[in-house]
Formats: structure tokens, C-alpha cells, sequence
């Protein structure tokens, strides 16, 4: 067991514990309740589980807690039990509870289970925790008016809010709603200020000097001082609750890892650490067993203590040993004073700090990136609303299963083109200027092929067909592997599209699938040489050269050169408003190194281009960094460097070249090139009139030698 202590840090930890351990009074005594247990079982959760899990963790900065989704789950159970909260039967059946969660996470962590946390995704914890932050919400509401919590789902916990009505307190509700009102403004206002311990303290004060019990208003039962006494949970209570205890407690542990992991794990990212994933499941699982001996209910990572934590600056398990030591000077010394906090103000601390596990961001972003993980936070929010928090975790993961197979089933997919001028091959959809090959369809299919989508592969290219079509390309670059379904159906269309006249061809693809399409039997797929490696080669294969025949273009009609019309096209693409910037940097770059060298040759300028980090570039690309080269050159010559002209001649030598290459393509593309050659001349002009001078005058020197 070895903290990670910083000296440094040390007296940033000890504060950040101190206030997470005061602000954890009222929100562990809130949660306990919620759980089916006296408040003062909040407390004792916040003591003995707090101190091991900071000896045992790797994680620094978690804190571990009575929080509210196991604490949600358990009170659920008790209702569905017909345990009354609070009761003696309760008190012995939640510990229970807990020593069945922990021994679950023995078990998870014997099974290296931390792997698990992968294939919960977000959305689903996202609408899962937010699903149980609204029940419980729904459940405590009544409180903040002098009601009674209710116990079940949606429907069932409406219904008791609006009996609850008849119970209604005015100066409950103004406490319960301040309370709330007051924290969220301090919140949004000073995020650091901790609201939460101000209201605990003012609550307190209200219950001590104000006798407000008389106004109707319900305060917490005493707390007797003192740390918890130890009982072990009462196994026998297997007999009559075994299969619901090992189906709670299972779904419990589970949460408990995936959701404290993932915070965990977040932190560990946030602050450049590593955690141990196998180690943090054990501590939770010794944090849960003394749970158990101590009578509380199961305890988690608390998200909302570990943030506010960070924002104190905790940095070492030193904040979680001191929070622990705080709540036993709690326990010792200031019971009493707990008994004079009102109800309404506990509960407005709870559900204010409920609020905040619901995650709305998550909702925003999913709602306008991507409409299907939208569904699936709603699918596990609404399941544990109306159905329950194990069907709201079964109905989310289900999902989960289904989106991934969805993915796989509808992969990435595009037909492609030609783009005039350029190079490769270009998605149809997503470039304007990109052109089909005449009598050509090339489909790029993006994802493994198998017996779940080869369907809709063939049906896409079948769909694309028409009477003139030739020759089909699959660009299988995104294909890593084949199954035995698919390589027989590609025999099958082969022999198809061969019937009707129409060359087929798989190409791009990684030498792995050759394989596999031998293993399946469908090598004749390669000795046909539907197999080719490029779709330059099939193309040629099938008759079709260079200059492509494009459709919307005569035949034999020249190509316009379309990045004339995109001068900076993969500069652009690639830094977007620092392009011209990083433009300056290269030309400044290659300038130095040709001032350092004495060889300056076409071949030297040409090697300068190809050391700077972006490597060689288009034509249109280098012509421009020629222009800003050239004028660099010039400055430094100013400055004394003495082969400016010898430099120039060549770059001029260079420019002849990069003009003849482009009126090849297009004599329309040459003339756009002059046009942007001037408009970065004026630009300079403006700029370093007198370099600008100097280099005119080079020119003007070479021009009559």
C-alpha cells in the first residue's frame, strides 16, 4: 500500500478532506434515508470504508462514499420487499446487502472485471445515473414541504407527491426550496464556495434558536455520539431474500465499478496518472465488506465529493484519511447538534446535490451528434423511471449491443470519383467537383464484411447499376477481414456481373483477406484476378487510362486543374486559418537552410522542400512557397547573405518546371496560377515595400542577363 504523497501538496489535501467531509455529512445522512436506514448510518459509512479505501486505492483523487445509486437501488429494493425504511427489519437486511455487493467484487476483481467499464458506454451510464438521480429526486420531494418519501417508479412516485399535497408546510417548503435555490445560485456564482456546509450550519442554527418544530417543521432524530459499534450482517436473512439479495447485489456491483471507474479513470486522464484498475475494484470491495460490519448500506465513488475535492486542489489520498478523520471528530463531538438540522433543509442539500448527477450534458451532445445515442441515454433514462433500475441498466446495455451490431451491419460506405487534376480517388457526396468514371461505379465499403452485412454490400452496388455500366471496384481498404458467408456471395457476384458483361474487381484491401478468401474456398476469386491491388490497376486492367473519361465532360475535353480554384487546398485542410501562417514558417525554414549550405542547386532547393516537416507538396502548393521563399531570400540578403541571385536563378529555373506541368493539365489553370502569383506580390508590397524593391530588382537584373 503506498499513497502517492506530495509534500507540496500537503496542506491543499488535508483542506480539500475537511470540506469534503462536511459537505458529505448532510449528503451521506440524506442518502442513508434514502437507502432505508437512520441518517446517522450516513455517517458511519463516511468513516472506517473511507479510511481503508485511501490506503488500499491508486486512485489519488477518488472519493468514496454512501452516494446516491446504490443508495437509490437498495431503498428501491426494501420497497419492493415490503420492508418499511428505518425499520429493524430494514437494519438488518441492508448490510446484507452490502456484504453480498462486496463479495461480488471480490469476485469481479478475482475475473479481472475493469475490462467490463469498456463496454458500458456513456450514454448508457449517462441516462442510467440520471434516471436514478430523478427517482430519487421524485422520492424525497414530498420532504421539502413536510410530506412523507414515496418508494416505486414514476407513476407510483407522482401519485404519492400529489397525497403528499395534503401534508404541505409553507415554512417547510420556503426552508427546503431556499435551501435548494440558494445552492444552485452558489454553484453557478462561486463554484468553490461550499454552500451545501453554509446551509447544514444555518439549518442547524434555525433548529437551536428559532424552536421552528412548533411551526410544523420536522427535525432529524437524535444521533447518539459515538463511532459505530461492528455486527456481522445476519447471513441467515439468505433464506428468505436469497435470489432478490444476489440479483441486487449483483447489479449493484456492477454499477459501483462501472460508474467509480469511470470517474477514476477520467481523473487519472485529466491529471496525466495511471490507475490500477484490478486494485481499485479490491478497494471497492474491502470498502463494501467493512460497509457491511458497520450496518451501512453499499458505498460507491461519489462523482459530486471527488469534484469538489479537485476544486480545493486535492491531489493525494491524504484528502479521503482526512475526511475520515473529520467525520470521527464529527461522530464524537458534534451529534448533537446534528439532531437540530431540519428535514426540508437536509433534503433541499440532497436533491440539490442530485441535480447535479443528472447529465444533461450528455443529453445536449447526443441530441446533436448523434441521434441514435440520444435514444439509447432516453431508452436507460425512461426504463429506470418507469420500470426500475434493473431493467433501466438491462434495456440500456441491450441497446448498447444493438447500436454496436447496427455500426457493423450499415459501416461507413461512399461511391467515389475523380476530382479533375488531382490525384486518388474522391466520395461523390462529399466533393463537388468530383466526377464519376464513365461506365464505372467504384464503391468504398468500410467496415469487416460478414453473413450481418453483405447484403446490404451487394445491394448498394446492385441498386448503382445501370445499362452502361462496365466495370465494378470495390475499394476495400476499410475490409480487415471476411467471413465464409461473404466470400461465397462474391463468388456468386462475380459470376453474376461476369454473366451481364460487367468486370468485377476487390482492390486496396490488406493481404490478410487474400488469405481468408482461400481458406473459405473463393480463390478463384485471385486466379481470375478479380483481386487487384489498386484501383489504378483495375481500372487499367479494364481498358480505362489515364485521363479518365469523366461524366459532365466531352470526350477528350482537357481537365480543368481544379486546386487552381483551391490555391491552398491541403494547407487549408490541414491548418485551416494558420495556413498562410505555417505557409511563412516553411518558406523561412527552407530560407535558413539554404543560407547555411553552400551548394545551391535545384536539387539542394528541392531537398530543403522535402526536409520541412510537412514534406513535399502539389504544384500549386510549392509555387506559392517558392514566391515566399524568393522573397525571404531577399531579406536576408539585405541583411548581407550574398548568393540571393544565384538562388533566384534557380528558383526561376523551378517555376519554368511547375508552369510547363501545369499547362500540361490546363492552360486555364496556368492563368489563375499568374493571377494568385501577383496577388501574393501585391501582398508583400504592402507589407516590406523595400524587400519587395530589392526583389524586383533582382529580377529585373536577371531578366537582362
Amino acid at each position: 500500500m503506498k499513497l502517492q504523497l506530495r509534500k507540496d501538496n500537503l496542506i491543499k489535501d488535508i483542506l480539500a478532506g475537511v470540506i469534503v467531509a462536511l459537505v458529505s455529512i448532510p449528503i451521506s445522512m440524506g442518502y442513508a434515508q434514502v437507502a432505508g436506514l437512520p441518517a446517522v448510518y450516513g455517517l458511519y459509512g463516511s468513516v472506517l470504508p473511507i479510511l481503508l479505501y485511501g490506503l488500499i486505492t491508486s486512485s489519488p483523487q477518488l472519493i468514496f462514499g454512501v452516494d446516491a445509486t446504490p443508495a437509490a437501488l437498495v431503498g428501491g429494493a426494501l420497497a419492493s420487499f415490503s420492508v418499511a425504511a428505518g425499520s429493524k427489519e430494514a437494519m438488518e437486511l441492508v448490510p446484507v446487502i452490502t456484504l453480498a455487493t462486496a463479495c461480488w467484487l471480490l469476485v469481479f476483481c478475482f475475473v479481472k472485471a475493469g475490462r467490463l467499464v469498456n463496454y458500458i458506454s456513456k450514454p448508457v451510464m449517462g441516462g442510467f445515473i440520471s434516471g436514478i438521480g430523478c427517482t430519487i429526486i421524485l422520492m424525497q420531494l414530498p420532504k421539502l414541504f413536510g410530506g412523507n418519501a414515496g418508494t416505486g417508479e414514476l407513476v407510483v412516485l407522482i401519485i404519492n407527491i400529489c397525497e403528499q399535497a395534503k401534508n404541505f408546510n409553507g415554512t417547510s417548503a420556503v426552508l427546503g426550496l431556499g435551501t435548494v435555490i440558494l445552492i444552485l445560485l452558489s454553484k453557478k456564482c462561486f463554484p468553490k464556495f461550499p454552500m451545501s456546509v453554509v446551509m447544514m450550519i444555518i439549518g442547524a442554527c434555525l433548529g437551536i434558536f428559532f424552536d421552528i418544530e412548533k411551526y410544523g417543521v420536522a427535525l432529524l432524530p437524535k444521533v447518539e455520539a459515538g463511532l459505530p459499534s461492528i455486527h456481522v450482517p445476519d447471513i441467515r436473512l439468505f433464506l428468505s431474500y436469497g435470489e432478490d439479495i444476489v440479483m441486487l447485489s449483483f447489479t449493484i456491483a456492477l454499477v459501483i465499478v462501472a460508474q467509480t471507474l469511470l470517474t477514476a479513470n477520467n481523473y487519472a486522464m485529466k491529471y496525466n496518472y495511471k490507475i490500477e484498475n484490478n486494485r481499485e475494484i479490491l478497494a471497492y470491495a474491502i470498502g463494501n465488506v467493512v460497509g457491511a460490519v458497520v450496518g451501512c448500506c453499499p458505498i460507491n465513488g461519489s462523482v459530486s465529493r471527488t469534484g469538489i475535492g479537485d476544486q480545493y486542489g486535492g491531489k493525494s489520498q491524504v484528502m479521503s484519511l482526512t475526511a475520515s478523520v473529520t467525520m470521527v471528530m464529527v461522530l464524537i463531538f458534534g451529534t448533537d447538534l446534528l439532531s437540530y438540522l431540519p428535514v426540508p433543509v437536509l433534503t433541499g442539500i440532497v436533491l440539490a446535490a442530485l441535480m447535479g448527477i443528472i447529465e444533461i450534458a450528455i443529453a445536449k451532445k447526443t441530441w446533436q451528434s448523434d441521434k441514435q445515442e440520444f435514444c439509447i441515454f432516453m431508452a436507460a433514462f425512461l426504463g429506470v423511471l418507469l420500470l426500475g433500475t434493473v431493467y433501466g441498466v438491462i434495456i440500456g446495455v441491450m441497446l448498447s449491443f444493438v447500436a454496436v451490431i447496427v455500426r457493423a451491419v450499415v459501416p461507413p460506405k461512399a461511391f467515389l470519383g475523380v476530382i479533375p487534376g488531382h490525384e486518388d480517388f474522391y466520395t461523390l457526396k462529399r466533393n463537388r467537383n468530383a466526377k464519376p468514371i464513365r461506365n464505372t461505379i467504384i464503391y468504398r465499403f468500410g467496415g469487416n464484411l460478414f453473413f450481418g452485412n453483405i447484403h446490404t454490400f451487394q445491394q448498394d452496388i446492385e441498386d448503382a447499376i445501370d445499362e452502361n455500366t462496365k466495370q465494378i471496384i470495390i475499394d476495400a481498404r476499410g475490409i480487415g477481414s471476411i467471413d465464409m458467408t461473404a466470400a461465397e456471395r462474391l463468388v456468386i457476384m462475380n459470376r453474376n456481373f461476369r454473366d451481364k458483361g460487367i468486370h468485377f474487381y476487390i482492390t486496396e484491401h490488406a493481404g490478410a483477406v487474400n488469405d481468408q478468401l482461400r481458406m473459405y474456398g473463393a480463390g478463384s476469386l485471385i486466379e481470375e484476378g478479380v483481386v487487384r491491388r489498386t484501383i489504378s490497376l483495375a481500372l487499367r486492367t479494364s481498358g480505362v487510362e489515364k485521363p479518365y473519361p469523366l461524366v459532365g465532360l466531352q470526350e477528350n475535353e482537357p481537365y480543368e486543374y481544379v486546386e487552381a480554384n483551391e490555391r491552398l487546398a491541403e494547407f487549408e485542410w490541414a491548418f485551416g486559418e494558420y495556413a498562410e501562417e505555417r505557409m511563412e514558417q516553411m518558406a523561412t525554414q527552407i530560407a535558413d537552410e539554404l543560407v547555411h549550405s553552400h551548394d545551391h542547386s535545384m536539387k539542394r532547393i528541392l531537398e530543403a522542400e522535402k526536409h520541412v516537416s510537412w514534406g513535399r507538396m502539389g504544384l500549386f502548393d510549392e509555387d506559392e512557397l517558392l514566391e515566399r521563399l524568393e522573397f525571404h531570400l531577399t531579406e536576408l540578403e539585405v541583411q548581407g547573405f550574398d548568393d540571393v541571385e544565384e538562388i533566384e536563378q534557380r528558383i526561376e529555373q523551378r517555376r519554368q518546371i511547375i508552369e510547363t506541368k501545369i499547362n500540361n493539365l490546363s492552360p486555364e489553370a496556368l492563368e489563375l496560377l499568374k493571377r494568385h502569383r501577383h496577388e501574393i506580390e501585391e501582398h508583400l508590397k504592402e507589407q516590406h515595400p523595400e524587400y519587395y524593391q530589392r526583389m524586383v530588382e533582382i529580377r529585373e537584373h536577371m531578366t537582362k542577363q
